[in-house]
Protein backbone atom coordinates (compact mmCIF):
# COMPACT_ATOMS: atom_id res chain seq x y z
CA UNK A 1 0.00 0.00 0.00
CA UNK A 2 1.28 3.62 -0.78
CA UNK A 3 -0.34 6.82 0.91
CA UNK A 4 -1.92 7.67 -2.15
CA UNK A 5 -5.76 8.70 -1.02
CA UNK A 6 -8.66 7.91 -3.20
CA UNK A 7 -12.35 7.85 -3.14
CA UNK A 8 -15.07 6.63 -5.59
CA UNK A 9 -18.87 7.57 -4.91
CA UNK A 10 -21.27 5.71 -7.80
CA UNK A 11 -23.46 2.95 -8.72
CA UNK A 12 -22.58 -0.84 -9.22
CA UNK A 13 -24.09 -3.90 -10.71
CA UNK A 14 -22.92 -7.52 -9.77
CA UNK A 15 -23.98 -10.85 -11.31
CA UNK A 16 -23.09 -13.92 -10.02
CA UNK A 17 -23.64 -17.55 -10.67
CA UNK A 18 -25.06 -17.95 -7.24
CA UNK A 19 -28.85 -18.45 -6.30
CA UNK A 20 -30.97 -15.47 -5.06
CA UNK A 21 -29.39 -13.97 -2.10
CA UNK A 22 -26.00 -14.85 -2.76
CA UNK A 23 -24.35 -17.57 -0.07
CA UNK A 24 -21.14 -15.60 -0.18
CA UNK A 25 -22.76 -12.34 1.61
CA UNK A 26 -23.50 -14.50 4.56
CA UNK A 27 -19.82 -16.39 5.14
CA UNK A 28 -21.41 -19.60 3.27
CA UNK A 29 -20.34 -21.53 0.14
CA UNK A 30 -21.03 -20.63 -3.36
CA UNK A 31 -24.35 -22.55 -4.12
CA UNK A 32 -22.69 -24.74 -6.94
CA UNK A 33 -19.70 -24.80 -5.51
CA UNK A 34 -17.67 -22.38 -7.71
CA UNK A 35 -17.56 -18.50 -8.10
CA UNK A 36 -17.84 -16.61 -11.06
CA UNK A 37 -19.22 -12.90 -11.28
CA UNK A 38 -19.59 -9.68 -14.13
CA UNK A 39 -19.55 -6.51 -12.31
CA UNK A 40 -19.25 -2.99 -13.27
CA UNK A 41 -19.37 0.29 -11.72
CA UNK A 42 -20.05 3.95 -12.63
CA UNK A 43 -17.96 6.54 -10.79
CA UNK A 44 -20.25 9.41 -10.07
CA UNK A 45 -17.63 11.39 -7.87
CA UNK A 46 -14.11 10.53 -7.50
CA UNK A 47 -10.56 10.96 -7.74
CA UNK A 48 -7.02 9.23 -6.75
CA UNK A 49 -4.96 11.22 -5.89
CA UNK A 50 -4.73 14.53 -7.79
CA UNK A 51 -6.83 12.40 -10.83
CA UNK A 52 -9.97 12.77 -11.22
CA UNK A 53 -12.45 9.54 -11.86
CA UNK A 54 -15.46 11.14 -12.04
CA UNK A 55 -18.10 10.05 -14.99
CA UNK A 56 -15.87 6.99 -15.71
CA UNK A 57 -17.22 3.41 -15.26
CA UNK A 58 -15.01 0.21 -15.09
CA UNK A 59 -15.26 -3.51 -14.26
CA UNK A 60 -14.43 -7.23 -14.41
CA UNK A 61 -14.89 -10.75 -15.27
CA UNK A 62 -13.99 -12.91 -12.27
CA UNK A 63 -14.49 -16.80 -12.20
CA UNK A 64 -13.23 -18.80 -9.34
CA UNK A 65 -13.03 -22.87 -8.84
CA UNK A 66 -14.40 -22.85 -5.77
CA UNK A 67 -14.98 -20.43 -3.07
CA UNK A 68 -13.30 -17.42 -3.31
CA UNK A 69 -11.84 -17.31 -0.34
CA UNK A 70 -10.12 -20.68 -1.45
CA UNK A 71 -8.10 -18.56 -4.49
CA UNK A 72 -6.45 -19.67 -7.80
CA UNK A 73 -9.20 -17.12 -9.34
CA UNK A 74 -8.57 -15.21 -12.07
CA UNK A 75 -9.72 -11.78 -13.52
CA UNK A 76 -10.55 -9.71 -16.39
CA UNK A 77 -9.92 -6.13 -15.45
CA UNK A 78 -12.14 -3.94 -17.61
CA UNK A 79 -11.43 0.11 -18.28
CA UNK A 80 -13.55 2.94 -19.89
CA UNK A 81 -11.77 3.68 -23.04
CA UNK A 82 -12.48 7.63 -22.66
CA UNK A 83 -9.99 7.32 -20.11
CA UNK A 84 -6.63 8.79 -20.17
CA UNK A 85 -3.45 6.85 -19.48
CA UNK A 86 -3.38 8.77 -16.09
CA UNK A 87 -6.68 7.65 -15.66
CA UNK A 88 -6.27 3.76 -16.59
CA UNK A 89 -3.23 3.90 -13.92
CA UNK A 90 -5.29 5.22 -11.02
CA UNK A 91 -8.29 3.02 -11.92
CA UNK A 92 -6.12 0.02 -12.37
CA UNK A 93 -4.02 0.70 -9.18
CA UNK A 94 -7.23 0.17 -7.33
CA UNK A 95 -8.52 -2.54 -8.55
CA UNK A 96 -5.35 -4.09 -8.25
CA UNK A 97 -5.50 -3.54 -4.89
CA UNK A 98 -2.43 -1.62 -4.61
CA UNK A 99 -3.40 2.00 -2.74
CA UNK A 100 -5.68 0.05 -0.36
CA UNK A 101 -5.55 -0.93 3.46
CA UNK A 102 -5.10 -4.57 3.23
CA UNK A 103 -9.06 -6.07 3.12
CA UNK A 104 -10.97 -3.56 3.57
CA UNK A 105 -12.38 -3.17 -0.16
CA UNK A 106 -13.61 -5.68 -2.67
CA UNK A 107 -10.65 -4.96 -4.41
CA UNK A 108 -8.00 -5.54 -2.02
CA UNK A 109 -9.92 -8.88 -0.85
CA UNK A 110 -9.98 -10.03 -4.55
CA UNK A 111 -6.51 -9.30 -5.29
CA UNK A 112 -4.87 -11.50 -3.18
CA UNK A 113 -7.15 -14.37 -4.43
CA UNK A 114 -6.17 -13.90 -8.20
CA UNK A 115 -4.08 -16.31 -9.37
CA UNK A 116 -4.47 -15.02 -12.36
CA UNK A 117 -4.78 -11.41 -13.70
CA UNK A 118 -5.61 -11.36 -17.25
CA UNK A 119 -4.29 -7.98 -19.64
CA UNK A 120 -6.29 -4.91 -18.82
CA UNK A 121 -9.19 -4.21 -21.57
CA UNK A 122 -9.73 -0.61 -22.18
CA UNK A 123 -13.48 -0.36 -24.43
CA UNK A 124 -16.46 1.50 -24.47
CA UNK A 125 -18.55 0.40 -21.73
CA UNK A 126 -22.41 0.79 -22.27
CA UNK A 127 -23.77 1.05 -18.83
CA UNK A 128 -26.75 1.94 -16.98
CA UNK A 129 -28.18 0.94 -13.59
CA UNK A 130 -31.33 1.78 -11.47
CA UNK A 131 -30.66 0.77 -8.06
CA UNK A 132 -33.73 1.27 -6.19
CA UNK A 133 -35.34 -0.36 -9.54
CA UNK A 134 -33.16 -3.27 -9.35
CA UNK A 135 -32.60 -3.17 -13.09
CA UNK A 136 -29.21 -2.60 -14.93
CA UNK A 137 -27.96 -3.44 -18.79
CA UNK A 138 -24.00 -3.83 -19.55
CA UNK A 139 -22.29 -4.46 -22.68
CA UNK A 140 -18.75 -4.23 -23.42
CA UNK A 141 -19.01 -5.62 -27.29
CA UNK A 142 -16.95 -8.62 -27.59
CA UNK A 143 -16.56 -9.16 -24.35
CA UNK A 144 -19.91 -8.76 -21.87
CA UNK A 145 -23.59 -8.46 -22.50
CA UNK A 146 -25.58 -8.94 -18.86
CA UNK A 147 -28.60 -7.02 -17.99
CA UNK A 148 -30.49 -7.30 -14.51
CA UNK A 149 -34.34 -7.20 -13.51
CA UNK A 150 -36.26 -7.41 -10.40
CA UNK A 151 -36.69 -10.70 -8.73
CA UNK A 152 -40.58 -11.71 -9.19
CA UNK A 153 -42.56 -13.95 -6.72
CA UNK A 154 -43.59 -16.93 -8.90
CA UNK A 155 -47.17 -16.72 -6.90
CA UNK A 156 -48.59 -13.36 -7.81
CA UNK A 157 -46.28 -11.84 -10.36
CA UNK A 158 -45.16 -8.93 -8.45
CA UNK A 159 -41.91 -7.96 -8.38
CA UNK A 160 -39.82 -9.10 -4.67
CA UNK A 161 -37.96 -6.75 -2.85
CA UNK A 162 -35.21 -7.50 -0.71
CA UNK A 163 -32.03 -6.09 0.60
CA UNK A 164 -28.44 -7.04 1.98
CA UNK A 165 -27.15 -5.04 4.62
CA UNK A 166 -23.62 -5.44 5.57
CA UNK A 167 -22.08 -3.19 7.99
CA UNK A 168 -18.82 -4.03 8.20
CA UNK A 169 -19.29 -5.02 4.68
CA UNK A 170 -16.11 -4.64 2.15
CA UNK A 171 -18.29 -4.13 -0.59
CA UNK A 172 -21.06 -1.44 0.17
CA UNK A 173 -23.41 -0.62 3.03
CA UNK A 174 -26.61 -2.26 1.72
CA UNK A 175 -27.24 -3.42 -1.75
CA UNK A 176 -30.66 -4.24 -3.39
CA UNK A 177 -31.27 -8.00 -4.55
CA UNK A 178 -32.32 -9.09 -8.07
CA UNK A 179 -31.87 -11.56 -10.90
CA UNK A 180 -29.54 -11.06 -14.33
CA UNK A 181 -28.44 -12.67 -17.45
CA UNK A 182 -25.16 -12.99 -18.33
CA UNK A 183 -23.01 -13.88 -21.50
CA UNK A 184 -19.58 -13.10 -21.55
CA UNK A 185 -16.44 -13.91 -23.64
CA UNK A 186 -12.30 -13.69 -23.55
CA UNK A 187 -10.33 -15.81 -21.52
CA UNK A 188 -13.55 -15.90 -19.30
CA UNK A 189 -16.48 -17.68 -20.88
CA UNK A 190 -19.31 -17.16 -18.52
CA UNK A 191 -23.11 -18.13 -19.39
CA UNK A 192 -25.34 -17.47 -16.30
CA UNK A 193 -29.49 -17.15 -16.29
CA UNK A 194 -31.48 -15.92 -13.85
CA UNK A 195 -29.20 -16.17 -11.04
CA UNK A 196 -28.45 -13.86 -8.19
CA UNK A 197 -27.57 -10.02 -9.55
CA UNK A 198 -27.19 -6.80 -6.79
CA UNK A 199 -27.02 -3.33 -7.21
CA UNK A 200 -25.67 -1.10 -4.84
CA UNK A 201 -24.81 2.54 -4.35
CA UNK A 202 -20.84 2.85 -3.38
CA UNK A 203 -18.57 4.97 -1.28
CA UNK A 204 -15.32 3.39 -0.96
CA UNK A 205 -11.86 5.00 0.16
CA UNK A 206 -8.26 3.78 0.44
CA UNK A 207 -9.44 2.89 4.11
CA UNK A 208 -12.83 1.20 3.19
CA UNK A 209 -16.19 1.00 2.93
CA UNK A 210 -18.39 4.57 3.96
CA UNK A 211 -20.68 3.25 5.70
CA UNK A 212 -23.99 4.56 6.68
Amino acid sequence: MTDVQWSIKGREFVHCNCAYGCPCQFNSLPTYGDCNAVACMIVEEGHHGATDLSGLRFGMIASWPGAIHEGNGEVVPIVDERATPEQREAILRIMSGEDTEPGTTLFSVFAATFKQVHDPVFANIEFDVDVNGRTAKLNVPGWIEARGEPVVNPVSGEKHRARINLPSGFEYDVCEVGRGWTETKGPIELSNSDTHAQFAKIHMTQSGVVHA
